[in-house]
């Protein structure tokens, strides 16, 4: 404070200006306001972890989990996963336009959504992975739960990601939250994936023979395929049961449970929410109306259409690579490992693509950051099944999905910024284009998660085969390769019109500083006869 105090009153020297205590204690808050220091970033960025952790254990095993572990019908399986997504998609905007609606508390705007839906959440979602006992409900169960865990986490997510504008007026102290806040989403997939990953994977639901697979002799009397079938031994271990998976899934999201709660105290002490501008919000608005406002912004709608066809092709990888490393490739002891390694590589090349933003431009990041991973799609299909070459791909895999993390909320608050500098009478809709950007991409999600299962259930696939179908290994080729690729490019195209380049940035945190720094004027000018008297 006693550095901000001293510049204010060189500045009043130099104008002849008197200087008078309420100023210089202006003056000190202000400079204090521009920083926030490493613990509240880093508490800021547990928050993250929760939507990750559980958004990719659901990801990469909720579908193997439904057929496999459920033994539900693929056709009911995909219903499911769309409607669930669906049902998440359409809550995101909704869910906004309350967050935006919500009066000012004590703790703030954002933060008690997020305490008061954390305990109903992780009961939701222990429930999405417990098998119930009866036949007849069991695709009710499921999808009830489900669409009840997505929208209490939407309670959350929503404030959460609408909060990067209430921690620092500073541009660049969101994007270093920001990418914080990636670096631990990314370590929160890992550590999704590992806690899903591996408990499930040492009680991996055997296998059952489909007609025409060849049955010989193992080890120990154990019967496994014969090396013509699978290019793997793929071994059935009698003390292995499907009643011993189950309880390895329920374990599972009992851990993932108590780390979303861990996560959400912890983003609730170490975050303050800093209170909204001096200049009046507008008018609460309807559904239509905000969908006019945000798509109605030029640059807001290509950010979001490019990322939505580039988040389709990710999620479409995301959902299949685990049934194409263990039915295609023939690693059904090794497909929990691989997703492992995608993950590992996205947390270690979050500080990589960080840098490179900064020193090359968002834009040019984007570029490089979605196509590295192309060529290698096209090789894991290409070449015969190796397990040295597909680690190699879930890496370079895994450096790309860093970006993806990165990239897309890393630009959103520029474009909030842009919108703000244009539309200077219409405040406080923040939650409104974060709620919608999170609206188009879960919509994506439900899509690709749907499609791809009813792929699946068209290709003939065989719930808990040893083996599965030609038909089944091209679908899956298609739907980890040739179809991203395609989302790939269209997404690179539309973003390629993205308007905001860094000039247009700095323009606009220039403007936008001096809009509060007038605000701040005009509340020290208003309190001065008070002061006199």
């Amino acid at each position: 404070m006693a550095k901000g105090a001293e510049q204010f009153s060189h500045a009043g020297l130099l104008t002849n200006k008197p200087v008078c205590k309420d100023e210089i204690k202006l003056a000190g808050k202000h400079s204090q306001r521009k920083q926030l220091s490493i613990c509240n970033k880093l508490c800021y960025a547990v928050g993250g972890a929760p939507y990750q952790i559980t958004g990719c254990a659901l990801g990469f095993f909720l579908q193997i989990y439904l057929l496999d572990v459920a033994q539900l019908d693929p056709f009911y399986a995909s219903i499911i996963l769309f409607v669930g997504r669906a049902w998440d998609a359409i809550t995101d905007p909704t869910i906004g336009f309350l967050v935006s609606r919500s009066p000012w508390t004590r703790i703030g705007r954002m933060l008690p959504w997020i305490i008061f839906s954390t305990p109903l959440a992780v009961i939701c979602y222990f429930l999405v992975w417990y098998v119930p006992s009866f036949e007849d409900g069991k695709v009710i169960w499921y999808l009830v739960f489900y669409c009840l865990f997505q929208t209490l986490q939407t309670c959350f997510h929503v404030p959460y990601s609408a909060l990067t504008m209430f921690i620092s007026d500073e541009q660049k102290e969101r994007d270093s939250a920001t990418a914080y806040r990636m670096t631990v989403e990314v370590l929160g997939t890992v550590i999704g994936t590992a806690v899903q990953g591996q408990i499930v994977g040492m009680a991996n639901a055997p296998c059952v023979p489909v007609p025409g697979d060849v049955m010989t002799q193992g080890p120990n009397s154990t019967l496994q395929l014969a090396p013509e079938v699978n290019n793997t031994t793929e071994v059935m271990s009698p003390p292995i049961t499907l009643d011993q998976t189950k309880n390895a899934y329920m374990i599972a999201s009992g851990v993932i449970c108590a780390m979303y709660v861990l996560c959400a105290v912890v983003l609730c002490f170490g975050v303050t929410e800093r209170k909204e501008s001096l200049r009046p919000r507008s008018e609460p608005m309807s559904f239509w109306q905000g969908i006019r406002l945000v798509m109605g912004h030029g640059p807001y709608a290509k950010l979001v259409i490019g990322f939505l066809f580039t988040s389709l092709a990710f999620m479409l990888l995301e959902g299949n690579f685990a049934l194409f490393c263990s039915s295609t490739l023939g690693f059904r002891n090794d497909f929990q490992n691989i997703l492992l390694v995608i993950m590992l590589a996205a947390t270690l090349t979050i500080p990589f693509w960080q840098w490179f933003l900064t020193r090359f431009g968002k834009k040019l990041a984007v570029y490089i950051g979605t196509s590295v991973v192309i060529p290698f799609l096209i090789l894991v299909v290409c070449l015969k099944s190796n397990l040295v070459v597909t680690y190699i791909v879930s890496f370079m895999a895994g450096a790309s999905v860093g970006a993806a993390f990165l990239l897309p909320w890393s630009m959103l608050p520029d474009v909030v910024d842009d919108f703000k500098v244009n539309n200077q009478d219409s405040q406080g809709h923040e939650a409104i284009f974060y709620s919608f950007y999170v609206f188009f991409t879960k919509f994506a999600s439900g899509i690709s998660l749907g499609v791809s299962t009813l792929s699946l259930d068209f290709a003939g696939y065989v719930t808990r085969g040893c083996t599965q179908p030609e038909n089944v290994g091209i679908t899956l080729k298609v739907l980890v390769s040739a179809a991203p690729i395609g989302l790939l490019l269209i997404g690179l195209c539309i973003l390629y019109t993205y308007p905001i380049d860094e000039k247009r940035r700095q323009d606009n945190r220039k403007k936008l500083q001096e809009q509060r720094d007038s605000e701040s004027d005009s509340d020290t000018d208003s309190s001065e006869p008070t002061n006199v008297v």
